[in-house]
């Protein structure tokens, strides 16, 4: 029997961890967990297809997160989004990884 791959095994930080958990995640998608550990290396450009609610964002945006450099005051990234509804949805979604939610 294979072991389940975890968000843990696939190289994030605690904090990313830590709002993964607080939002419910257990384990990552097929697209996440290819994709992360390509993107947290840095090495490759990447294309990634999906079915809608598979995770798409989280797969690009957790390693996106985990490269930004908070004392670097200039543009370290660029996300486009073909409509302005899905660029919020983007947006609101990456947010949602960097703030970690309070209990209720």
């Amino acid at each position: 029997m294979t072991k389940e791959i975890t968000f843990a095994d696939l190289g994030l930080s605690p904090q990313i961890l830590q709002t993964i958990e607080q939002k419910g995640f257990k384990t990552p998608t097929p697209i996440q967990a290819s994709v992360i550990p390509l993107l947290l290396n840095g090495d490759k450009d990447i294309i990634g297809q999906a079915q809608t609610g598979t995770g798409k964002t989280a797969a690009f945006a957790l390693p996106l997160l985990e490269r930004l450099d908070s004392s670097v005051k200039q543009t370290q990234a660029i996300i486009l989004a073909p409509t302005r509804e899905l660029a919020i949805q983007v947006a609101k979604e990456i947010k949602s990884f960097t703030i970690p939610n309070s209990p209720t």
